[in-house]
């Protein structure tokens, strides 16, 4: 797992248009990664609406919300026109951007192991650094609290 003062990996995946996104395309500008199982599971959706309801607060802060899981591009397009998400959705089905950012892992559930996303928020700085790390995360209030990070840089 990366940690704070790590140089954030780039990346470059596809959002829910098709369209190539790039973690460098952002220099300059503050940026939230946060990685999250699955479309439309109930956490997942929380988590992406309450950073859509902060959108315009992050933005005041020159900052650019990024949810990124291993769904398709299409999933992601559905899960952004059900529920009016406004964040950026970026699918990673090969798993290259959950492996080098660590949040690929090993999940134990009601005694059974298999690997998957272990919810994590990053907070990027505008050099390209690694601000803060979110482990393990709780959906409520994390959006809130991920914005008074942001708020502090």
């Amino acid at each position: 797992m990366l940690k704070k003062g790590d140089k954030a990996p780039d990346f470059r995946l596809s959002d829910s248009n098709g369209t190539e996104i790039k973690l460098s395309d952002f220099a300059g500008y503050s940026v939230v990664v946060y990685f999250y199982p699955k479309d439309n599971t109930s956490g997942c959706t929380t988590e992406a609406k309450d950073f859509t309801a902060l959108v315009k607060e992050f933005k005041k802060k020159n900052t650019v919300i990024i949810g990124i899981s291993a769904d398709s591009v299409t999933s992601h397009k559905k899960f952004e026109e059900k529920h009016g998400l406004k964040v950026l959705l970026l699918s990673d089905p090969d798993k290259e951007v959950l492996q080098k950012y660590g949040v690929w892992q090993l999940k134990k559930m009601c005694g059974k192991e298999s690997m998957g996303i272990v919810r994590t928020t990053f907070v990027i700085d505008k050099n390209g650094r690694i601000a803060d790390v979110f482990e393990k995360v709780k959906v409520a209030g994390h959006a809130g609290e991920v914005l008074e990070t942001v708020c502090s840089l």
